[in-house]
């Protein structure tokens, strides 16, 4: 086979997986269009045959908008905690010398590793003690301790790989340890902190297990929770399900689309070292 046939096939192979990948959320944005009738019609239609946003108009008419700032408030509140909470601790675990270091790390990989639903005893008691149920508080600070470990773990490694001859030079031209961390470190590890913090977002973002324990009130639902709620009251309106679903998508879309090449470099920095 030639190059370029064989470029070809890879082409082709390649738009095959992405078609794959794609084809449940292009399913779930034309069946928020369809009709009850017409989503159940056999043979089924990959267009609608009429555009129809009664779905939207339902869903917004039952305060979908509050669902999506409670969403937006703990998934950014937590990305923003979970990285000034991380880039310190992994840059002090990369660059001191400090007593029982491999003990801290296996910590921080076990932490990593635990469940949803083991954590979720121990913090409600602890929350409950606090006074922060049915507070915001209580689904960002659980959401964090999925985050911090991630991002500690993922930000250690690349600390690591930066020359600390770029440092010693900084102190020589009269930068203290922060000016140094703030002016040098920081900036050439911008790919990676964007990394930890779009995943510290899409962790928060999805949450719905924490939200709905410690929140008992609905007006402090998030959008996860919004959908949960919806599947008792809509019964088979399938469309409002997924009209919810896409509304939830979207800004896990709209972040990959402004901060792709940052993603991409900043994953690829990290696969590498």
């Amino acid at each position: 086979m030639t190059g370029k046939r064989k470029e070809w096939l890879l082409n082709i192979i390649g738009v095959v997986i992405v078609f794959i990948f794609l084809f449940p959320f292009f399913w779930m944005i034309i069946t928020s269009f369809k009709t009850q009738s017409e989503i159940f019609q056999v043979p089924p239609t990959f267009l609608p045959s009429e555009w129809n946003i009664s779905s939207y108009q339902s869903i917004f008419a039952d305060d979908v908008l509050r669902n999506f700032f409670n969403s937006f408030l703990i998934a950014f509140t937590t990305a923003i905690l979970v990285l000034v909470l991380a880039v310190p601790s992994a840059y002090g675990l990369a660059r001191f010398k400090i007593k029982g270091l491999g003990f801290f790390i296996l910590i921080f990989l076990v932490t990593q590793m635990l469940p949803a639903t083991v954590v979720l005893t121990p913090l409600f008691i602890m929350f409950n003690q606090l006074g922060i149920l049915n507070t915001y508080l209580g689904p960002i600070l659980a959401a964090a301790t999925l985050g911090v470990p991630f991002s500690v773990l993922i930000l250690r490694t690349f600390f690591l790989d930066i020359p600390y001859e770029l440092e010693e030079a900084a102190t020589i031209d009269g930068s203290n340890k922060w000016q140094t961390f703030i002016k040098i470190i920081v900036p050439l590890a911008t790919p990676s902190i964007i990394v930890c913090g779009a995943v510290s977002f899409f962790f928060a973002w999805g949450d719905l297990i924490f939200s709905i324990t410690f929140n008992r009130s609905q007006e402090l639902w998030p959008l996860t929770a919004g959908i949960y709620n919806a599947i008792g009251r809509y019964g088979i309106e399938w469309n409002s399900l997924m009209a919810f679903a896409t509304i939830s998508a979207l800004p896990v879309l709209i972040i990959f689309i402004l901060l792709q090449k940052r993603l991409v470099k900043g994953l690829a920095s990290g696969a590498v070292k």
